[in-house]
Formats: structure tokens, C-alpha cells, sequence
């Protein structure tokens, strides 16, 4: 018999505790009930698909004093089904035997006895964890989002509660930090699936000639018009209709992409009849558009109309467990698509990849992966190594600059006219011992590697050091 109620094995020798167990659990989930390892076993032989939850005894016949049938259970039971929850419930309560089963892959430890309503709560968030992990499965299979840091598992919600609305979503965030992505992914996961999915950078298109794009021409319309266009509202139908970097559409053409938000209609170029529009509007942009609307270039009822849904994309600097996983997943689809070996990072390296706030996100990061490929394919790769390919004068202007945004130059000329002038050499000192505190601490302290990664010999690394405190002394 078929339920939409989750699985649920308990094992446990103790006759009352398991059927107590079972006539309160039964409401909630499918419960199947055995009294030692062995029958664990079998019934999971004889199931069609193995539980999703599991509450398990440690002191087990033949054994029922010791936990080790408790423990190897663990053990058969994620090798079986490695997605399992299992929740140990035992006497056996002490601290060692709680980090072991834990180390072994249980999820949680409760000791005997146990309230009910508390055992409910942890089975309730076992199952949680175990959705979220399938809806995060189902999104990076469908959609390629990589992650399971807290950020991205937002992000994943965000998209799955608006994918299927028919109104327009505006994706905001970094340069690089993955926005067509989530927009591929919104188409995706909705029931245009299938439909058309056409994609129109606004930044590179000539503003002359963006309504013909949009909207498309008719024959004769304009010098060069020799056959009609369509236009991407049209070719889109009923799918999805990206336009990223919206923040770059010329003011006029906003108005008439207004009109189509409002009430779907538009028309071609050098043409009167009026079109429909059933496409669906996603946008994006790295600018942001509140601001632009107070500078008068951008229009503030189409910012309106466009974020009815808006959809923050995190940059990777906030997703730090992140990084590890878009290591691994970007190496090895690369190597398997140049038929290589990947490369593999020594303890320093790691320690860098992980310090580094990648300032180009996922797009920059990608790209770092893509050449350490090609240069060291079944290599280790160390600290001095992954230095040379990481954008550290952006990373370093970019903390200086702090959350304003500021360029290099932009900084330069805002400190000239608010202090009336600056000590040029104290900051070409401050810049230089800048870098050198960064090598210094990516290298443990060790000059040699230190003056290597930044392309000086030792002495004259050593020199400048000594300078840099006479200079402030």
C-alpha cells in the first residue's frame, strides 16, 4: 500500500518501547518496527525503497549490554541508504557513545528515556533536512546551483516559491555572482519548462537599434530593413524572456517595455498593428536600480512593475562552505571534459582558497580553476602557485575601498579633496607593506616563500620589511 506519509525503521529490543513508539509515531509516518540488527537487515530487504528516517537502539541482541550492534547498524544502515536520518535512542547514554555515533553519521543522539513531543520535534527536523537536501539535489540537477551554505539554501527557496507565478522577477546582484543562472533556474523549475528561454544582454545591444530587437521591424521600415524581424518578444511565445543588465535600457525604450508589462501589447517598428505578448519578464541588473531612479535613469514605475518578485544573489565572499563544493564541482567537470587529471591543493593552497573574497565570484572562481587545469592537470598546487592566478590588487582596493564601491581612482580623488592632499609616499608604502603582510601570512611567515610570491629575492624582501618599520617609527 502507497502513502504520502514519510518512512520510518526503529529498531529497539525493548517490546514496550517499541510499540509505544509505533502507536504514537503511526500518525505521522510508516512505520516499520524491528528488535535487532539481523532484522533490520531483512526488512530492508524486503522493502521497496529503503526509510528516510531511522530511531535506533545501540544495546542490541546478541550484545543487548554493549553498544556495538547499535554502532554496526549505523554503519548498514547508511550503507544501504547513504540520504537516511537516524536518530539514536539509548539507554548507553554515555558521552563517548554519543560523539561515536554521531562520527559514524547518526544525526542526533537522545538519551533514555525521552519525551515524546521532543522526539517528534527532532524527527520533524530530520525530515526537514532531508526535503531540503532533495530540493537542493533537484535544483543543482536541474539548474546547476552548487552550495548548501545557509545563503544559497535561501536562495533556492526564493526561486522555488516564484518560479511558477506569471509575474515578473527582477534578479539582482554582483557581476559574476551567477544571476543568469538563477533566471535558467526560475525557467526551469516552472511549467514553461519546454517552452521557448531566450536570453538579450541590454549592455550589448546599440540603443538605436534596441527596439527592433525587442519588438522586431517590418519590412522597409528603416534603411537596412529589407526583410521583417520578428524580435525576442515575439520568439519568446509563451516562455521566458531574460533581459539582463536591464539597468543599461535606453529611457525610451523603457517606456514601450513598460506597456508590455502592463498589458502585454507592443509593435514593430514601422508597423500600427498591435501585438500580444505572452512571454515572461525576468530581469537583472548589478546596478542598483532604486538609485538610478533618483538619478533620473531609470524609470521609477518600471523598477515597480519589474520587482513585483526580487531575488538577492548572494556573493560567494558570504558563502565560505561554499567554496570547497564549486572547487570540486567546476574541477572535475573541466577535467572530465578535457580528458585530464585534476589538479589537488597542498594545506597552504587551501588555507589561501579559503582566505581569498574572490571579488569576480563564481565567474572569477570558475576561471582560476580553469587555468590551474591547464597549467598543473594531475598536479598538487601550492600556496606561491595559486597566488600568482588570484586578483589580489582588486581584493586589496576592494578593502580599502571598503563598502562604498569606490575604484582606485575614485578613492584617490575623494581623500585629495577632503584632506587638501596626501603623503604620496606613506601610501605607496602602505600599499607595498600591504602586499607584503598578505604574502607573509599566506606563507606562514616563511620569506623565501614570501619574497617568491612576490617576485623579489630574499634580502631585498628582508630590506624593505626593515624600512617599512623605520618608516612608521
Amino acid at each position: 500500500m502507497t502513502t504520502d506519509r514519510p518512512s520510518l525503521i526503529i529498531v529497539d529490543d525493548d517490546p514496550l518501547i517499541a510499540d509505544t513508539l509505533h502507536f504514537v509515531l503511526s500518525k505521522n509516518y510508516e512505520v516499520h518496527v524491528a528488535d535487532s540488527r539481523a532484522q533490520a537487515r531483512s526488512l530492508l530487504r524486503q522493502l521497496d525503497s529503503p526509510p528516510s528516517l531511522a530511531l535506533v537502539d545501540l544495546g542490541l541482541p546478541p550484545l543487548p549490554h554493549r553498544p556495538d550492534e547499535g554502532f554496526l547498524l549505523i554503519g548498514e544502515l547508511l550503507a544501504h541508504a547513504p540520504s537516511m536520518k537516524i536518530l539514536v535512542l539509548s539507554g548507553q547514554n554515555e558521552e563517548a557513545h554519543a560523539r561515536h555515533a554521531l562520527a559514524l553519521g547518526a544525526v542526533e543522539f537522545v538519551p533514555k528515556p525521552c519525551d515524546v513531543d521532543r522526539l517528534q520535534a527532532l524527527l520533524a527536523n530530520a525530515q526537514r533536512l532531508l526535503d531540503a537536501e532533495a530540493g537542493g539535489l533537484q535544483h543543482q540537477e536541474r539548474c546547476g546551483l552548487v552550495g548548501s551554505s545557509l545563503p544559497m539554501a535561501n536562495l533556492r527557496t526564493q526561486i522555488t516559491q516564484v518560479a511558477d507565478a506569471p509575474f515578473p522577477v527582477l534578479i539582482e546582484g554582483e557581476s559574476g555572482s551567477g544571476k543568469e543562472l538563477v533566471a535558467a533556474c526560475l525557467h526551469n523549475l516552472s511549467s514553461r519548462e519546454g517552452k521557448p528561454y531566450l536570453s538579450l544582454n541590454c549592455a550589448a545591444i546599440s540603443p538605436a537599434l534596441a527596439e527592433s530587437i525587442l519588438f522586431g521591424h517590418g519590412k522597409g521600415a528603416f534603411t537596412g530593413a529589407v526583410t521583417q524581424h520578428s524580435g525576442y518578444f515575439h520568439d519568446a511565445e509563451d516562455g521566458t524572456l531574460f533581459l539582463d543588465e536591464i539597468g543599461e535600457l535606453p529611457l525610451e525604450q523603457q517606456a514601450k517595455l513598460l506597456r508590455v508589462l502592463e498589458n502585454g501589447e507592443y509593435q514593430r517598428v514601422g508597423e500600427t498593428q498591435t501585438r500580444q505578448s505572452r512571454a515572461r519578464i525576468v530581469a537583472a541588473t548589478n546596478r542598483d536600480l532604486k538609485e538610478e531612479v533618483k538619478r533620473g535613469r531609470f524609470r521609477i514605475d518600471l523598477y515597480h512593475r519589474l520587482s513585483v518578485f526580487t531575488i538577492q544573489v548572494p556573493p560567494l565572499r558570504e558563502m565560505d562552505e561554499d567554496r570547497i563544493q564549486l572547487l570540486e564541482h567546476f574541477r572535475d567537470f573541466y577535467a572530465r571534459e578535457a580528458g585530464q587529471q585534476p589538479f589537488t591543493f597542498d594545506g597552504q593552497a587551501l588555507e589561501c582558497w579559503m582566505g581569498y573574497h574572490f571579488p569576480g565570484n563564481v565567474r572569477e572562481l570558475r576561471n582560476i580553476i580553469i587555468r590551474l587545469l591547464a597549467k598543473y592537470p594531475g598536479k598538487e598546487v601550492g600556496a606561491a602557485q595559486l597566488m600568482a592566478e588570484l586578483d589580489m590588487a582588486s581584493l586589496e582596493m576592494s578593502e580599502s575601498a571598503g563598502d562604498s564601491g569606490e575604484t582606485m581612482f575614485e578613492q584617490a580623488l575623494r581623500q585629495l579633496k577632503s584632506k587638501g592632499g596626501v603623503n604620496l609616499d606613506r601610501v605607496v608604502k602602505d600599499w607595498e607593506k600591504a602586499y607584503v603582510d598578505a604574502a607573509l601570512k599566506v606563507t606562514h611567515g616563511n620569506l623565501s616563500q614570501a619574497a617568491k610570491l612576490l617576485g623579489v629575492n630574499r634580502t631585498t624582501l628582508y630590506s624593505r620589511i626593515q624600512l617599512y618599520e623605520a618608516f612608521n617609527e
